[in-house]
C-alpha cells in the first residue's frame, strides 16, 4: 500500500510571489476613494473651511454679542452711533463694522443675519429634497399614469411666476399675527422656508426621475424583484442608495440658491419679521445711503457673497469627487501631471490585483 506524503510547509515561488504582491494591496471603499479625490481639490477644501467658519459665526452670534462687543440685543439703538445729520458712523474700536442706518451694531446684525440665512436655507433645502426625491423616485419607477401626473405637476410649478407668488403668499400670511391656514403657517423663518421649498422641489425631482428611469432596468433590481421584494422596498432599499451621490451634489448647489432667495424676499421687505436680522434687509436698508455709508452695504454683501461662493465651490468639488469621469479638462501642467500620476497609481493597483490570483494559481 503506497503512502502519499504531502509537504504542507513548502510553497512554490509563484504562491510566494502572489502573497508578496497581495501584501502591498490595500482595498479601498468607494467613500475612501471619494475622500482621496475630494481632499486633493484645494479650492473645495477652502470652500468647506469657509462654510464651517460661517456656521461657527452663526452659532456664536449670541456669545459675541454678550461677551465680546457687549451689545446683547441686536435691535438695540445707539444714539452715539449717529451724527448730527442722522447718518450712521463708520467702523471703530467699539463698533467693528460701524452702525447700520438705524444706529444698531452692524457686526452683530451681520452675525445674526448669518444665522437667519443658514436656518432658512437648510430648512427650505430639506423640504425640497424630501418632496423632490420621493416624487422623483415614484415617477421614474412606476412610469405610466403616475409619471405623467407627477411630471405635469412639475411643469405647472416650474411655469408659475415664483417671485410674484412668493410675494403674495408671504404678504398674506405675514401681515396677520395669527398666520394663515388656521394658524398652521405663522410669520417667521418657517414661513419663508415653506415658500422657498414648495416652489423649488421640481428641479431635484427631475434629476432623480431621470436617474431612476435608468436604474430600474438594472440587474440588481430584477434580482430583488425575483426574490419577492415589493415596490416600496425596491424603490427605497435598492434604488435610493444609488442616488446618494447626485442628491448630495445637488443639495449643496440648492443651499446657496435658497440663501439668495431669502435675501431677495427680505430685500423686498416681505421675508423674515422686521425684528429678525437678515442680510437682505440690511442691504435694503442701506440702498439709499450706501454712497455716504459704504460699510452698511459692504459687510452684508461680502458675507452673502462668501457664503454662496463657498457652497458652490464645495458642490463642484463633490461633483468631481463622486463622478471623476465628469471632471473638466486639465489646462495647467501641474494639474495634468497630477491626474496622470493618479491614473498611473490606479492602473498599477488594478494590475497588481489582477496579476495576484493568476500567480497564486501557478499560471505563467
Amino acid at each position: 500500500m503506497s503512502k502519499v506524503v504531502t509537504d504542507s510547509t513548502h510553497e512554490g515561488p509563484a504562491v510566494g510571489a502572489a502573497d508578496g504582491a497581495l501584501a502591498g494591496v490595500e482595498g479601498k471603499t468607494p467613500w475612501q476613494l471619494f475622500w482621496r479625490r475630494f481632499r486633493r481639490d484645494k479650492v473645495a477644501l477652502v470652500g468647506l473651511f469657509l462654510i464651517g467658519l460661517m456656521i461657527f459665526a452663526a452659532l456664536s452670534a449670541g456669545f459675541f454679542a454678550k461677551n465680546v462687543v457687549h451689545h446683547p440685543d441686536p435691535n438695540q439703538f445707539y444714539f452715539e452711533m449717529l451724527d448730527e445729520f442722522g447718518l450712521p458712523l463708520g467702523p471703530n474700536a467699539q463698533f467693528w463694522f460701524g452702525a447700520d442706518p438705524a444706529g444698531r451694531d452692524l457686526f452683530i446684525q451681520v452675525l445674526y443675519g448669518a444665522r437667519t440665512s443658514l436656518i432658512v436655507a437648510f430648512f427650505a433645502t430639506g423640504i425640497e429634497v424630501i418632496i423632490g426625491v420621493v416624487l422623483g423616485v415614484m415617477a421614474g419607477f412606476f412610469r405610466g399614469k403616475v409619471d405623467t401626473f407627477i411630471s405635469r405637476s412639475m411643469d405647472v410649478v416650474l411655469s408659475l411666476p415664483v417671485l410674484l407668488l412668493a410675494l403674495g403668499l408671504v404678504s398674506a400670511c405675514g401681515l396677520q399675527p395669527e398666520g394663515c391656514l388656521g394658524g398652521l403657517i405663522k410669520p417667521g423663518l418657517l414661513l419663508v422656508s415653506y415658500v422657498i421649498g414648495l416652489f423649488s422641489w421640481p428641479y431635484i425631482a427631475r434629476i432623480v426621475r431621470g436617474q431612476v428611469l435608468s436604474l430600474r432596468e438594472k440587474e440588481f433590481v430584477e434580482s430583488a424583484r425575483s426574490m419577492g421584494a415589493g415596490n416600496i422596498r425596491i424603490m427605497f432599499k435598492e434604488i435610493l442608495p444609488n442616488l446618494v451621490a447626485p442628491i448630495i451634489v445637488y443639495t449643496t448647489l440648492l443651499i446657496p440658491a435658497n440663501i439668495l432667495f431669502e435675501a431677495a424676499l427680505s430685500y423686498l421687505g416681505i421675508g423674515v419679521p422686521i425684528t429678525t436680522p437678515s442680510w437682505g434687509r440690511l442691504l435694503a436698508d442701506s440702498s439709499h445711503i450706501f454712497d455716504v455709508a459704504w460699510w452698511t452695504m459692504f459687510f452684508p454683501g461680502v458675507f452673502l457673497l462668501i457664503t454662496t461662493l463657498a457652497f458652490n465651490l464645495v458642490g463642484d468639488g463633490l461633483r468631481d469627487a463622486l463622478d471623476p469621469r465628469g471632471q473638466p479638462p486639465a489646462y495647467g501642467k501641474k494639474e495634468r501631471r497630477r491626474r496622470e500620476k493618479e491614473a498611473m497609481e490606479e492602473a498599477a493597483e488594478l494590475e497588481t490585483m489582477v496579476a495576484a490570483p493568476a500567480a497564486e494559481s501557478g499560471s505563467p
